[in-house]
């Protein structure tokens, strides 16, 4: 292995709380399962940025039939509920980087959270030497063509890099595109897949 190529959301950036959600549910007016169906169900076009902001909150009213008058604040809300990053897991990626482990980022991520994300958490972007956001690529996980985009950045073989994602399908499509591949689900878990494998190196120290 010569590569990691991590995802950001359910990774690098936890995402979305209860209360999170619950706040997003009280400002749309609606709250359960349907709501969150038509959230994700609008969602590629979103993230793959063919959509605005207030396009995609459009999208998901037309899914429920109704539609939404403050959209810049389901939009504000969205972009709050996913803007907070694990700082040690962060920490342990800079150490693999300055160890000589090359590491990417592929994000399935809308516009406005990429924007939100160069000002805010910059420093995060900056460890990567591949970055591979779907606004910007026009691809989405678990499209082939996403995993193939990085593989081509890399300049490297499949095989040479391991993909980390929290969701078991975008893991499956790594694996179907001839990476290796590791289900997140915490950071000892990941150092422990790694270290295995010989690849892992130590954890950051706490201070």
């Amino acid at each position: 292995m010569d590569a990691l190529l991590f995802d950001l959301f359910g990774v690098i950036a936890p995402g979305q709380t209860a209360q999170d959600r619950a706040g997003i549910e009280a400002a749309a007016g609606i709250k359960g399962s349907v709501f969150w169906n038509a959230y994700w169900d609008a969602r590629d076009g979103y993230d793959r940025g063919e959509l605005t902001g207030r396009q995609y909150w459009q999208a998901v009213g037309e899914r429920l039939g109704r539609s939404f008058d403050d959209a810049d604040t389901l939009v504000a809300l969205d972009v709050a509920s996913w803007s907070r990053v694990d700082t040690e897991l962060i920490a342990y990626i800079r150490t693999l980087a300055t160890r000589g482990i090359r590491v990417g980022l592929l994000s399935n991520i809308p516009s406005d959270l990429s924007q939100y994300f160069a000002t805010y958490h910059a420093e995060v972007f900056k460890i990567f030497d591949v970055l591979g956001l779907s606004c910007l690529i026009g691809h989405a996980k678990p499209s082939p063509e996403a995993y193939l985009w990085c593989v081509e950045q890399f300049g490297l073989p499949a095989d040479r890099i391991m993909f980390v994602d929290a969701r078991p399908a975008n893991v499956a499509g790594a694996l179907a595109e001839g990476m290796q591949a590791h289900h997140y689900t915490s950071l000892p878990t990941l150092r422990a897949h790694l270290l295995a494998r010989t690849y892992g190196m130590p954890m950051p120290s706490r201070r």
